[in-house]
C-alpha cells in the first residue's frame, strides 16, 4: 500500500469515525468466506458497515480524532485482526452478533466497542450491549409514560361519569 493509498483509507476512517458515534472492534479472523459473507449480508440488513481495516491506519485515524472523545482506551484493543463495525443504532451489531454465533459459531469475538463515549472491553460485554435500548425504543418508552397518566384520568372520568349519572338517576327514582 503506497503512502497516498494509506493517508486515503486514513481520511475515510477519520470520517467514518466523526460521522458514528457507537463503533465496534471485532476479530473475525479463521472465519470461513462463506461465514465472512453471511455476516457482513447480516450486518448490512440492518444498515451496519463492516471493514477490515490495519490496525496502525485505525489508531492512526482515531489519534487524529477530537481528544475529548477519549479513544485512547481502544488502542489495545487494536492488536491482531480487527474489523470495525460502524452502525447508527448502539445495540444493532451486538444483537446481529449474539444470533450470529446461536448456530455453535466463536467468532465474531468482540474486543472492543464504543457507544457515545463509553468504552466496552472485551468479548463478555456482547450481552450488555444487546440489551442496551435504541433511541427510538426509549422514546417510545418516554411517550408511553407521558401518556399513561392522561389515559388514567379520561378512564377515570368515564367511569366517574357513569356513576355519578347513575347515582343521580337512582336518586331521582327514590324521590
Amino acid at each position: 500500500m503506497t503512502k497516498s493509498e494509506k493517508a486515503a483509507v486514513i481520511e475515510q476512517l477519520k470520517q467514518d469515525f466523526s460521522e458514528h458515534d457507537f463503533f465496534y472492534i471485532t476479530d473475525a479472523s479463521t472465519m470461513t468466506v462463506e461465514d465472512v459473507n453471511a455476516l457482513r449480508g447480516k450486518f448490512f440488513e440492518q444498515d451496519i458497515q463492516m471493514k477490515v481495516v490495519k490496525n496502525t491506519l485505525a489508531i492512526k485515524a482515531l489519534e487524529a480524532a477530537d481528544a475529548s472523545k477519549g479513544y485512547e482506551a481502544l488502542y489495545d484493543s487494536l492488536k491482531g485482526p480487527s474489523a470495525l463495525v460502524f452502525t447508527k443504532t448502539a445495540n444493532a451489531p451486538a444483537k446481529v452478533i449474539k444470533e450470529f454465533r446461536k448456530g455453535g459459531k466463536e467468532r465474531p469475538v468482540l474486543k472492543a466497542a464504543y457507544i457515545d463515549s463509553g468504552i466496552y472491553i472485551g468479548d463478555d460485554q456482547i450481552g450488555t450491549l444487546s440489551e442496551l435500548k435504541s433511541k427510538e425504543e426509549l422514546l417510545g418508552e418516554v411517550i408511553g409514560l407521558l401518556q399513561s397518566p392522561a389515559k388514567n384520568v379520561i378512564s377515570a372520568l368515564k367511569s366517574g361519569g357513569s356513576t355519578i349519572a347513575g347515582l343521580v338517576k337512582a336518586l331521582e327514582e327514590r324521590g
